[in-house]
């Protein structure tokens, strides 16, 4: 693994990145799986105004990251994988005229054949089964008139419930029409998606339709010196039988989500930050999601030192499970690998997760464990999954960013699982330009 690892590094000189706020924001971060996401986010350039049409095009903006990864899982109960991946995105986006713009983004990943496993000892989770995805991540038309903006067509969306969740080498990505009004500190939200790609969706599936309907969302954010507030509604429409054998999954579900929480800066080195959440999802059509979720997250950071805990409960509905949504969810103790969704099936479950981060000059540290426990379900079944995070990222400048996470995962309640029962680890360079 070292060879693999320092070619890969000698390779990655070429990439990497972090948004520069990124840093600025670490005490706002509510989970270990946005802390992680934070790594591989890509810088956006400020959009130009003109005066003439013809300006539109000339004054358009080209903006982009390379992006190279290497990954590896060491199995307990079967066959060890690794791949390396090369690619990145490319986004052109018109100036804006008299409110109105646009923007096309293509997006890639290719596994290096030589980095890369053979056969089944190949992880296809970066480049998919074809060992290569390349997909127009976005192509959009957008109108802002003062405070309100609309955008029609393929974008990155993140909410709740329907995010990029951008953690591995392609994010996701929405077929959407969504319209957004931002105010000082108050912002709302709502929009129709139609079809989502990338790594949650499945990379052999391309665009996967978000029910036969698709999905509808409404939300608003309230976000002050002290206090935060978050309110979201989603209509999940549940699939049709040729949609579920393209990669779609039976979601259709109402979903209400809030959180209410506050941030207090005693000083320029002391930060205090605490919220509460809960999510009701009601069934529809028989899809089997119905669920009842709770949680709590504090986090206190001292000169560059974070303190943080999270905890979350399902209540247990029979024959019922909850769903996290398009992407990687919202829960306080979502990490790397595991989320609540994975026991909540016909039982109580919940976890708590504790983690320490420390930032210091060009370098962030993370250390996080995760504690997943759920009650016997009607076979009498219990679950019990234990996970680790160990993150590391150096951010050279604006532009270049390296991180490397190990994940190990521990199922406690079945050792010979082929589920949770492995470790994890991955090298991650950015280069945004």
């Amino acid at each position: 693994m070292k060879k693999i690892v320092l070619s890969l590094v000698g390779i990655s000189l070429l990439s990497s990145s972090l948004l520069a706020e990124a840093a600025e924001n670490r005490d706002r971060q509510q989970s270990v799986k946005q802390l992680i996401g934070e790594v591989a986010k890509r810088e956006t350039k400020e959009m130009s105004v003109v005066d003439e049409l013809r300006h539109m095009f000339t004054d358009g903006k080209v903006s982009g990251q390379i992006r190279s990864m290497y990954m590896e899982y060491n199995e307990k109960n079967s066959i060890d994988t690794y791949a390396t991946a090369l690619g990145g995105s490319l986004k052109y986006e018109l100036a804006e005229f008299n409110g109105f713009s646009g923007g096309v983004a293509f997006i890639t990943s290719n596994d290096i054949n030589y980095l890369s496993g053979e056969g089944q000892k190949r992880n296809t989770e970066l480049s998919g089964e074809d060992k290569s995805y390349t997909q127009v991540e976005e192509a959009y038309l957008s109108y802002r008139y003062d405070a309100l903006s609309l955008k029609l067509g393929r974008q990155i969306i993140d909410t709740p419930l329907a995010d990029s969740d951008d953690i591995r080498m392609i994010p996701n990505s929405f077929e959407a029409y969504t319209a957004l009004y931002e105010g000082d500190s108050f912002s709302a939200m709502l929009g129709h998606i139609e079809r989502w790609q990338g790594s949650d969706a499945g990379l052999e599936n391309k665009w996967v339709k978000t029910g036969k309907d698709g999905a509808n969302f409404a939300g608003i954010t309230f976000d002050g010196e002290v206090v935060e507030a978050n309110a979201w509604f989603y209509n999940f429409s549940n699939a049709s039988q040729t949609d579920i054998a393209n990669g779609a999954d039976a979601n259709g579900n109402n979903s209400y989500y809030v959180d209410f929480g506050a941030h207090y800066h005693i000083n320029d080195d002391i930060h205090l930050h605490g919220v509460v959440q809960y999510l009701k999802q009601e069934e529809l059509d028989k899809s089997g999601v119905d669920s009842e979720i709770y949680g709590a997250t504090a986090e206190l950071v001292v000169k560059g030192l974070g303190l943080n805990v999270g905890y979350n409960e399902s209540a247990r509905k029979a024959a019922k499970h909850s769903f996290s949504g398009y992407g990687g969810g919202y829960l306080f103790t979502n990490m790397d690998a595991m989320i609540l969704d994975e026991i909540t099936e016909d039982r109580r479950a919940y976890a708590w997760v504790g983690g320490l981060s420390y930032e210091i000059a060009d370098f962030n540290l993370l250390y996080a464990y995760g504690d997943f426990k759920g009650d016997a379900d009607s076979t009498g079944a219990k679950a019990h999954i234990v996970e680790q995070n160990i993150g590391f990222e150096y951010s050279h400048n604006e532009e270049l960013t390296i991180g490397a996470l190990y994940v190990i995962d521990r199922n406690k309640e079945d050792s010979t699982s082929l589920d949770f029962n492995n470790d994890n680890f991955r090298v991650l360079v950015a280069y945004n330009f």
